[in-house]
C-alpha cells in the first residue's frame, strides 16, 4: 500500500524548490511574530502556564506540516478551543494546579486520537452534521464569553466563571476593587489594537506601502503594543505597583512524555474532547478550504482529519494542549506567500527559538495587554448580524441560532454546542416531516408542469398529479398518506392519482408500506396510482420489492408521457392500464 495518500508531505516534497523555501520562511517570519502573543495569552485564557501557549505552537506545527494538506492553514491555540478547554478541565481540577495542566495534557491527547480515528475510518462528512447558523451562533457566544471574560485582567480584577451569568455576577462583585494602573495599561493596548486595526493600514498606504504588507504589519500589531508595554512594565517597575505581570517563564524546550492517564480523568474528559474535536475540526476545514478555493488547491477533509489528529497528540506529548488551524493567522500565513506546509515548520522552529531565548524577557509582560490581544482578536468573531439574516430567510434557521447563543452564554459552550447540534437536528426531522408537495399541471404547448398556485397551468379532469419534493423516509411518510387521501377525498370524480417523484432520491421501507396503503387504498376506490421520473437508484430498490408487480398504474419516463398515456387510455376505453413499466432512470 502506497503511503504517499497518508504522507502529503511525499507530495509537495518532490516539488520543493528554493523560490519556494524563500516564501515559506517569509511567512514563518511574520507568522512566528504574530504567534508568540497569541501564544501565551491564550494560554492564560484557557487558564494554563503561559509557556504551555508556547509549547502547543511547536511540534503540533511540525506534525501538521507532515500529514496536513493545506499550504497555508496555521496550526495552534486559538481562542474558541481554549475557552472549551478551561470549561471542560476547570470541573475536574482547580485552575493554577498540576492536575489542571495534566488533565489539559491529557485532553490534547485524548482529542488527537479521536481525530485519527475518524480520519483513518473516513468521516470528515461530520463537519455537514454542525449546519453554518449553528456554529455562526456558537463563535458569536464564545466570543462574548471570551472578551466578558477578560474585563477582570484589564481591569486587575478576579473574575469566574465559563458563562456569562457567572462571569458578570463576579464582575459586579468585584468592581469596587479595580486596580487603576493595570487598568491604564490594558486601556492603553486596547486603545493601540483598535487603532492599529481601525487607521493604521490606511495610514500606511497613504505612506506608500504596498496593501499586502500593510495588512500584514497591522495584523502583526500586537507584537508592537506587547514591546511598548513591557518596556513600559519595565522602566515604571510596574510588578511592584501590583500590576500582574506574566512572570518568570521556563527557559528551554518541554521534554517529550507520555500524558498520565488517569482512568476516572479520562472518563470526565471524553465528551468534552469529543465536542473539541468535531468543533475543531469544523472550523479548521472551513479556513482551509476557504484559502485553497484562492489558490485553486484542494485540501482532503479526511487526510485533514489525520493532520489534526496528528497534531494533537503531538501537542500532548509536547506539554501542551488542543489546538486547531486558527482564522487569523492562517490569513497571514496566506498573505505572507507561505506555499507549503513547511511554512508551519519554520514557525514551529521559530517559536522553539523563542522559547529558548525570550523567556526571560516575557517576564515583565502585563497580562493586560495579553487580555487587551484576546479583547481584540475575538470581537472579529462576534457577529450578530447572523440573526437578522436567519430571521429573513428562515425561522427555522434563527430558532437553532437563537438557542445556540442563547445556550453558549447562558450554559457555557458545551451545553451550547450540544443545544445547537441538537436544534439544527430537530430543525431538519422538522422540514423533511413535512415535504413540500404540490400539485401540477401542464404549462400550454410545452411537456413541462408546474405548481397550479403559482403558474396558469393545464390540468386533466379525473387526474390528479401530485410533485413531492422531498425523498420519503420514516417520517414524513404518513404526511404522504395523508396529503393523498385529503385531496382524493376532494375529488369524487378522480380516476388517477400520478406521484411526480423526479426530487425523490430515496424510499425506506416505512416509505414503501405508506405507497403499498396509498395503492390499497385508492384501489379500494377504483382509482389508478401510476409513478413518474422515478430515479434509477430508487427504482433499484422498488424492483427489490413486490411494489411494482402489483402496481394498477404503471411508472412512467417523464411525466408527460404518463399524462399522455392516461389520455389514450381513455380514449380507448380501457378500464385497467396495460403500459409497461419503465425500468430506466
Amino acid at each position: 500500500m502506497s503511503l504517499r495518500p497518508h504522507l502529503p508531505i511525499l507530495d509537495w516534497g518532490r516539488r520543493y524548490n528554493r523560490q519556494t523555501l524563500t516564501s515559506d520562511l517569509v511567512a514563518a517570519v511574520i507568522v512566528t511574530i504574530m504567534l508568540i502573543p497569541q501564544s501565551l495569552a491564550y494560554a492564560l485564557l484557557a487558564g494554563l502556564p503561559p509557556e504551555m501557549g508556547l509549547y502547543a505552537s511547536i511540534l503540533p506545527l511540525i506534525a501538521y506540516a507532515i500529514f496536513g494538506t493545506s499550504s497555508a492553514l496555521a496550526v495552534g491555540p486559538v481562542a474558541v478551543i481554549s475557552l472549551m478547554t478551561a470549561a471542560a478541565v476547570g470541573r475536574i481540577a482547580a485552575e493554577g494546579s498540576a492536575d489542571y495542566a495534566s488533565a489539559a495534557i491529557m485532553l490534547a491527547g485524548l482529542s488527537g486520537l479521536m481525530l485519527l480515528g475518524m480520519g483513518l475510518f473516513r468521516l470528515g462528512f461530520i463537519a455537514n452534521f454542525l449546519s453554518h447558523p449553528v456554529i455562526s451562533g456558537f463563535i458569536t457566544a464564545s466570543g462574548i464569553i471570551i472578551a466578558t471574560s477578560q474585563v477582570g485582567g484589564l481591569l486587575g480584577i478576579r473574575t469566574e466563571g465559563h458563562a456569562m451569568p457567572d462571569l458578570l455576577a463576579s464582575i459586579f462583585a468585584n468592581l469596587g476593587a479595580i486596580h487603576w494602573p493595570t487598568f491604564a495599561i490594558g486601556l492603553l493596548s486596547l486603545v493601540l489594537l483598535i487603532w492599529m486595526r481601525r487607521d493604521l493600514g490606511r495610514l500606511l498606504e497613504r505612506m506608500g506601502m504596498n496593501r499586502s504588507v500593510s495588512r500584514i504589519i497591522v495584523r502583526a500589531g500586537p507584537v508592537f503594543v506587547v514591546f511598548l508595554t513591557m518596556a513600559l512594565s519595565a522602566g515604571l517597575d510596574l510588578g511592584a505597583r501590583g500590576v500582574a505581570l506574566v512572570g518568570e517563564v521556563p527557559q528551554g524546550l518541554p521534554l517529550l512524555s507520555l500524558p498520565s492517564f488517569n482512568l476516572g480523568t479520562l472518563q470526565a474528559l471524553v465528551v468534552p474532547a469529543l465536542i473539541i474535536s468535531v468543533v475543531g475540526f469544523v472550523e479548521s476545514i472551513s479556513v482551509a478550504q476557504t484559502l485553497a478555493a484562492k489558490r485553486r488547491e484542494r485540501v482532503d477533509p479526511n487526510q485533514e482529519l489525520i493532520g489534526l489528529g496528528a497534531s494533537n497528540v503531538a501537542a500532548s506529548l509536547g506539554g501542551g494542549y488542543p489546538v486547531t488551524g486558527g482564522f487569523a493567522r492562517s490569513v497571514v500565513n496566506f498573505d505572507a506567500g507561505a506555499a507549503t506546509p513547511a511554512a508551519g515548520a519554520f514557525t514551529a522552529i521559530g517559536i522553539a527559538g523563542a522559547t529558548l531565548l525570550l523567556t526571560p524577557v516575557l517576564a515583565v509582560l502585563p497580562k493586560a495587554t495579553l487580555a487587551a490581544t484576546i479583547v481584540i482578536a475575538v470581537l472579529t468573531l462576534v457577529d450578530f448580524s447572523i440573526l437578522r439574516r436567519a430571521w429573513r430567510y428562515s425561522r427555522a434557521d434563527f430558532a437553532a441560532v437563537a438557542i445556540t447563543l442563547l445556550g453558549t452564554l447562558v450554559f457555557g459552550v458545551e451545553t451550547g454546542i450540544s443545544l445547537g447540534v441538537a436544534a439544527s437536528i430537530l430543525v431538519f426531522l422538522y422540514r423533511s416531516s413535512k415535504p413540500h408537495a404540490a400539485i401540477v399541471g401542464q404549462v400550454p404547448g410545452t411537456e413541462h408542469y408546474r405548481n397550479v398556485k403559482r403558474h396558469k397551468v393545464d390540468t386533466m379532469p379525473g387526474v390528479l398529479s401530485i410533485r413531492v419534493d422531498e425523498s420519503l423516509y420514516f417520517a414524513n411518510a404518513r404526511y404522504l398518506e395523508d396529503l393523498v387521501y385529503g385531496e382524493v377525498a376532494d375529488r369524487p370524480g378522480l380516476t388517477d392519482v400520478v406521484l411526480l417523484c423526479s426530487a425523490v432520491n430515496a424510499i425506506d421501507m416505512s416509505a414503501l408500506e405508506s405507497l403499498e396503503a396509498i395503492h390499497a387504498r385508492l384501489a379500494d376506490l377504483g382509482v389508478r396510482l401510476h409513478l413518474s421520473e422515478v430515479k434509477g437508484p430508487v427504482m433499484d430498490r422498488l424492483e427489490a420489492s413486490d411494489f411494482l408487480d402489483h402496481l394498477s398504474g404503471a411508472v412512467h419516463l417523464s411525466h408527460h408521457q404518463a399524462m399522455c398515456a392516461i389520455a389514450a387510455l381513455r380514449a380507448e376505453g380501457a378500464g385497467a392500464p396495460a403500459m409497461p413499466e419503465e425500468r430506466t432512470a
